[in-house]
């Protein structure tokens, strides 16, 4: 059959959907082939040829060549040697023959078929190829638009013809509001009947961790590495960097010229604050750093504890512990050691020596 219609609209089709032509191809192949034998009570071994150069679509049957056919094997995949010689001459046993079994009005069985496969087999397609991009993106952040806010739940919209629910208290309060696109991190997906199922996550830390690496080129290339990362979502984030070039400056590169690159990360999440600080393998540094903004006067270390006693000006404490514990808490979870704070008029009274 020759339909240069079927493959301009298969080129048409395959940009419109974002599907490969193959792929389609086979799937269309598959649905000829059901339509075929139930039609035409036709041969399993049937299958569909499609020569896009010639704009011609053609069923063959290939059959084993065998002295006399087994009457138990499935009708159509073996053909005797004397039926094959009257298809091929110099056939032998053992050969495979193709054999050209296109119905007469394979065409319109073809077009009916067609108008099945773009509303069943390309849908499934479309679920397979949406399955796999979002599968790739785990791990990643990607930028969703709110499209719908229950009291609940929010739906974002991830492109791709794929929509997912968040619970909204995940969702900083800031973020709700209709048409809102927002850059959300892929924790996990799964694959349904109806497609796949994305797992979206504005609160997880690695959210911070992908827009500083696109905001700040250093962290991308490796020059900065992010060693602790803690998070109050909404409020607040403390983050430990280090880099291996020593004529780098790791805070002083997130950071960037005025603070534009880590504004640019504090505007994607609504204006949450953000610490950065320098990691040292001395404890006593990396201590003294993870507390700041707050000034320390001398950190007492057990390694064996992994614990530390960080003494600091009796008018700042308050900001070294911060509101709620919040600034101790995030700087204990973002560098690893636990941490005791101390004014010094109390380190004083009780004998500590530093």
């Amino acid at each position: 059959m020759t339909s240069k219609e079927f493959f301009k609209a298969l080129e048409v089709l395959s940009e419109e959907r974002d599907i490969p032509k193959e792929k389609i191809l086979e799937v269309f192949g598959r649905g000829l082939i059901n339509a075929y034998k139930k039609a035409y009570n036709g041969k399993v071994n049937a299958e569909v040829v499609f020569n896009e150069e010639r704009a011609e679509i053609t069923l063959v049957a290939k059959s084993l060549v065998v002295a006399q056919v087994d009457p138990e094997a499935e009708p159509g995949t073996q053909i005797s040697l004397e039926e094959a010689r009257e298809l091929k001459k110099n056939v032998r046993i053992g050969d495979i023959i193709e054999e050209k079994i296109t119905p007469k009005n394979f065409g319109r069985l073809a077009a009916s078929t067609a108008k099945q496969m773009l509303t069943q087999g390309l849908k499934q397609l479309e679920r397979e190829r949406n399955l796999e991009y979002f599968t790739n993106k785990v791990g990643e952040m990607i930028s969703a638009e709110i499209v719908q806010i229950s009291d609940e739940f929010v739906t974002l919209y991830l492109g791709k013809d794929t929509e997912t629910s968040i619970p909204a208290r995940d969702l900083l309060v800031s973020d709700l509001f209709l048409g809102n696109r927002l850059s959300v991190y892929i924790t996990k997906v799964e694959e349904t009947t109806k497609g796949p199922k994305v797992y979206v996550s504005r609160t997880d830390r690695n959210l911070v961790k992908r827009l500083m690496e696109n905001a700040i080129p250093e962290l991308k290339d490796g020059v900065i590495e992010i060693i602790g990362l803690a998070r109050d979502p909404g409020d607040r984030c403390k983050v430990c960097v280090a880099t291996n070039n020593p004529d780098v400056d790791p805070v002083g590169a997130c950071l960037g010229r005025n603070g534009v690159r880590i504004k640019s990360v504090i505007d994607a999440l609504n204006g949450e604050k953000m610490d950065i600080y320098k990691y040292s393998d001395d404890p006593k540094e990396l201590i003294a750093n993870s507390i700041q903004p707050a000034k320390t006067i001398a950190v007492i270390i057990d390694v064996r504890d992994r614990s530390a006693l960080a003494i600091v000006p009796d008018d700042q404490l308050s900001l070294a512990i911060g509101k709620k514990g919040q600034n101790a808490r995030l700087a204990v979870q973002s560098c690893g050691w636990k941490i005791d704070i101390k004014p010094e008029a109390d380190a004083l009274e009780q004998g500590i020596k530093f």
